[in-house]
């Protein structure tokens, strides 16, 4: 069966004044499926409140724009809420490993109109919290929104303190760059080194910023990674080469898009004149990419006569190639 890479755009799920919940579906993006892996994107208004929730997956998190409050319970199954404050969306983007055969989210929510908090009589919740059944009565019926609510402008969230995101949230505009080429681009890989809750989660990311008509090398993960890329900013092309030789998937991508790269594929980018920003989920706490061309191209490493058996060229062929990206690393700047 052919693969099916093509870069494909949320679907809503639910929403309403608040905000909204979009997902991309393993049915139309297989690679999902053949992952065993998820996406899904929360966009919440000014005062929206993402009603308090756990998932049966571990996630990582890019806060795309906006500002806002989340309260988060370190265990295997997540449980968060969220709330935003500015005039601006607050989207989030998240990216879950899954343990099932389907990777579509079991997102449990507690209280909301079809939760687990209203599936219960008013006596089992009376008797479970230890209160008088009128008000266990309005605990499980006062909530008619599903799953998004908007909060009165004045109601307030505790702000959390610096020692509660500690190790679990890394504010990428000011952590130092793995990488940084003048009128290329720039990287900031989240591994276990900068934000040490990846290794429980067990998926590794990188926030890339290519400039105007810039190109990354072609590169891939040599530690059998998939990478879940999501297009933030911007737009530009993208080529992915199978482990066989073959082109499987070439066309142009824009903020919005997520496509995923298979193991061992072999991906590059090149971005319009307006530029690129992409953040990838990519399935190792701690991924290593090889890149074919730059100064650490593996094809560095082999001598001339190699080169000229391997590509079955003259001498003066296999110089030109070898001369050439001596000192640029992973994006190469336009051509002047």
């Amino acid at each position: 069966m052919e693969l099916d890479l093509t870069p494909k755009l949320a679907k809503k799920i639910y929403g309403g004044d608040g905000g909204a919940y979009y997902a991309w579906c393993p049915n139309e993006l297989p690679m999902l499926r053949e992952g065993n892996i998820g996406a899904a994107k929360l966009a919440l208004e000014k005062n929206g409140f993402a009603l308090p929730r756990y998932s049966d997956s571990a996630k990582v998190a890019y806060v795309l724009q906006g500002s806002g409050v989340a309260g988060i319970v370190l265990l295997r199954k997540k449980k968060r809420c969220s709330q935003s404050k500015r005039a601006t969306p607050l989207p989030f983007r998240s990216v879950l490993s899954h343990g099932g055969p389907q990777p579509l989210f079991h997102r449990l929510l507690l209280n909301r109109s079809n939760g687990i908090f209203t599936g219960f009589s008013t006596e089992f919740v009376s008797r479970a919290w230890d209160v008088e059944e009128s008000i266990a009565k309005t605990l499980v019926s006062s909530q008619s929104a599903k799953g998004i609510v908007k909060v009165a402008p004045t109601a307030k969230m505790p702000e959390p303190k610096k020692e509660h995101y500690n190790g679990m949230a890394l504010n990428c505009e000011e952590a130092p760059l793995d990488v940084d080429i003048k009128d290329g681009g720039k990287v900031v890989v989240l591994n276990t080194k900068n934000l040490p809750l990846v290794g429980e989660v067990g998926l590794g990311a990188d926030l890339v910023r290519l400039n105007g008509s810039a190109m990354c090398s072609p590169g891939f993960s040599c530690d059998s990674a998939l990478q879940v890329t999501y297009i933030v900013r911007g737009s530009g092309r993208v080529q992915v080469v199978g482990a066989d030789g073959k082109r499987v998937l070439e066309t142009t991508i824009k903020a919005g898009n997520l496509f995923i790269v298979p193991r061992f594929f072999v991906v590059s980018k090149i971005a319009d004149p307006d530029g690129m920003d992409w953040f990838s989920i990519i399935t190792t706490p701690n991924p290593i990419f090889t890149h074919l061309a730059g100064r650490t191209s593996v094809w560095k490493a082999l001598s001339p006569e190699v080169l000229q058996a391997a590509f079955n060229v003259p001498a003066d062929v296999e110089q030109k190639f070898s001369s050439k990206r001596k000192a640029e690393e992973i994006f190469f700047p336009p051509p002047k």
